[in-house]
C-alpha cells in the first residue's frame, strides 16, 4: 500500500510540474536599484502562482531581447514579458510570437508597435509621473527664477520621452523656470554623476542651478555626490526631484539631500500575471493598458520609514 501511495504521489507531482506554466521574461538589464527590484518582484510573484520564469538580462542591448523573445518562441512559452529597452523595432519579433499564438506582456515600457501584436501592457502613466515631479517644483519656487538641469534616461525609451513631457507639461504656465542644460544620463548613477558634473561646469560651478530633476532616482543619486563634491548641498543649494521611489532615494532625502521623488512601483508582475491567467483560464483580453498607481513623497512622509519598508525587495 505505501509503495501505490508513493507512486500515485509521484505521479501526481509529475503531472503537476508538467502542468505548470512557462512565461519567459526579458528583462532590460539591472541599470538601476527599481529594474533590480523589477526582477526580483516578478520572481517571487512566479514562485508564489507555481510558475515557471525563463529569465534573461539584456544588459541593456534591444539584439539581446530580441534574440531572447525568438528563444522562448522556439521553447514554445506559454507567455512572454518584455521589458523593452526602447520604443521602437519591436514589430518583427512581436509578429513572430503572435504567430506561435503566444500572449506578450509589456512591463512598465512602451512600444511604438500595433497594439494587436500584444496582449496588455502593464505600467504607470510615464507623462503624469513627470507632470507630478513639475508641478512640484512649481510649487516648491513659486515666482522666483528656478533655472533646471535635466537628467534624462535613455535616449529613444519610452520612460525618457514621457517624463521628458510630463514635466514640461508640469511647468507649463510657469515662465520663472526653465530648462537649462538636458542630457541622457542611460538611467545609471555612474552616468547620473558623470552629467551632473558636466552641467555644474557649465553652470557657474552650480551656482546658477536652481534645481535638478532626474527621470530616474539612480541617476539623482549619482548627481547628489556630484553636487556634494562641487562643495554645495543637494536638497538645499539644487532642489532633486526624480522618479522611482527606490530605498536609497529615501535615504537622500531623510538626510536633506534630496527633497521629492514621485514612485514607480516594481510590481508589474502582479498585474500581469492576473491577466495571463485570466486569458489562460477563459480567453479574458485585458485592457490594452493595466496601469499601476504612483505617488509623490516628500521629505515630509518619513523617508527613513520609507527606507525601512522597501531595503528588502531587491532594490
Amino acid at each position: 500500500m505505501r509503495t501505490t501511495l508513493l507512486a500515485s504521489a509521484a505521479a501526481l507531482a509529475l503531472g503537476t510540474a508538467a502542468s505548470a506554466q512557462v512565461v519567459g521574461f526579458s528583462q532590460i538589464g539591472s541599470e538601476s536599484g527599481w529594474r533590480a527590484a523589477e526582477t526580483t518582484v516578478t520572481q517571487q510573484e512566479a514562485e508564489a502562482r507555481g510558475l515557471q520564469l525563463q529569465f534573461s538580462d539584456a544588459q541593456q542591448k534591444q539584439e539581446n531581447q530580441i534574440a531572447a523573445v525568438r528563444s522562448f518562441i522556439a521553447q514554445g512559452v506559454d507567455a512572454i514579458l518584455l521589458a523593452p529597452v526602447v520604443a521602437t523595432g519591436w514589430d518583427a519579433v512581436l509578429e513572430e510570437a503572435a504567430e506561435a499564438e503566444i500572449p506578450v506582456v509589456l512591463l512598465d515600457r512602451m512600444v511604438d508597435s500595433d497594439p494587436s501584436l500584444y496582449l496588455t501592457a502593464v505600467g504607470s502613466d510615464l507623462v503624469h509621473e513627470g507632470e507630478v515631479a513639475g508641478e512640484w517644483l512649481a510649487g516648491q519656487v513659486g515666482d522666483q527664477p528656478c533655472r533646471v538641469v535635466e537628467l534624462q534616461g535613455t535616449t529613444g525609451s519610452s520612460p525618457a520621452i514621457d517624463r521628458a513631457q510630463g514635466f514640461r507639461d508640469g511647468i507649463e504656465g510657469h515662465a520663472n523656470i526653465e530648462i537649462v542644460q538636458s542630457q541622457t544620463g542611460d538611467f545609471t548613477r555612474a552616468q547620473g554623476k558623470t552629467v551632473m558634473e558636466a552641467f555644474l561646469q557649465a553652470e557657474n560651478g552650480g551656482a546658477d542651478i536652481c534645481a535638478l530633476y532626474a527621470h530616474n532616482d539612480d541617476m539623482a543619486v549619482g548627481a547628489i555626490q556630484a553636487i556634494k563634491e562641487a562643495g554645495l548641498k543637494p536638497g538645499e543649494d539644487i532642489l532633486v526631484v526624480s522618479i522611482d521611489a527606490v530605498p536609497d532615494i529615501f535615504q537622500a532625502m531623510a538626510a536633506g539631500e534630496a527633497n521629492a521623488t514621485v514612485e514607480l512601483t516594481p510590481n508589474m508582475a502582479g498585474p500581469a500575471f492576473d491577466a495571463l491567467q485570466a486569458y489562460w483560464d477563459a480567453g479574458t483580453e485585458p485592457p490594452k493598458f493595466i496601469q499601476t498607481e504612483s505617488r509623490l513623497y516628500t521629505q515630509a512622509d518619513d523617508p527613513q520609514a520609507e527606507y525601512d519598508r522597501r531595503k528588502g525587495l531587491g532594490y
